[in-house]
C-alpha cells in the first residue's frame, strides 16, 4: 500500500510506577488519578539513531482521567531523562578563564495514550495478589520530546508511537514497558 507510513523500531521504556493517588475532581466529570513515576529507563534498539541510552531523573507523573464508561483511562505522563553520555561545555568563568564543563543530557518526554481497562490491569492497579503481567494490545501512546542536546534533537523533530503493557511481579514494583517507533515515509 503506498504512502501509508511504516513504523521503525525505536527504543524500550520501562517505567517503575507507583500505586495510583486518587485526587477526584470537584469541577470535571471525571475524577483525576496521579501516578508516580519513581524511574525506569529509555534505550535504542541496535541500530536506531539517535542512539538513547537514559534513566528517569526524579520523579515524573501520569495525570490519568477515566472515560466515564471506565472502559478505558487516558494518559498525560511528563518525565525527564538523564542521558548516560555527557556532554562538553565552556564554560566562561568569573575570572574570564575558560573551563571545561562535563554534564550529563536531559531529555524531557512527554507521552498522551488510551489504555483499555481490562480486569488484568484492575487487578494491578488494584494491588491484587492475584495480579498478572499484561499482554501488549491495550495501551497505546504517542510520546513528544524536548531537549537542548544537538545530538538528540531529532527526537524533536520526529513522530513516534508506542504499544505498552504492565510487568508484574511479586513484592516489585509495577513496571509499564513501551515498545518504542518512529512513524516514517517509504515510497514504493
Amino acid at each position: 500500500m503506498s504512502d501509508f507510513p511504516t513504523l521503525e523500531p525505536a527504543f524500550t521504556i520501562q517505567v517503575v510506577i507507583d500505586p495510583p493517588m486518587g485526587i477526584g475532581s470537584a469541577s470535571r466529570g471525571t475524577p483525576l488519578t496521579v501516578v508516580p513515576m519513581l524511574g525506569g529507563t529509555m534505550k535504542s534498539e541496535s541500530g536506531f539513531s539517535p542512539a538513547v541510552d537514559a534513566k528517569f531523573k526524579g520523579v515524573g507523573n501520569d495525570y490519568i482521567h477515566n472515560d466515564p464508561t471506565g472502559k478505558h483511562i487516558r494518559l498525560n505522563a511528563h518525565g525527564v531523562l538523564e542521558t548516560s553520555d555527557r556532554a562538553v561545555r565552556l564554560h566562561n568563568s568569573a575570572s574570564c578563564r575558560w573551563l571545561l564543563m562535563y554534564h550529563f543530557q536531559l531529555i524531557y518526554l512527554n507521552y498522551t495514550g488510551i489504555v483499555e481497562v481490562t480486569p488484568a490491569l484492575g487487578a494491578i492497579l488494584g494491588g491484587s495478589s492475584e495480579a498478572n503481567t499484561t499482554p501488549y494490545g491495550t495501551s497505546f501512546t504517542h510520546l513528544t520530546f524536548e531537549t537542548g542536546s544537538e545530538k538528540y534533537k531529532e527526537l524533536e523533530t520526529s513522530v513516534f508511537v508506542a504499544a505498552g503493557h504492565f510487568i508484574f511481579e511479586k513484592d516489585k514494583p509495577v513496571v509499564v514497558e513501551y515498545k518504542v517507533s518512529r512513524v516514517k515515509h517509504t515510497s514504493s
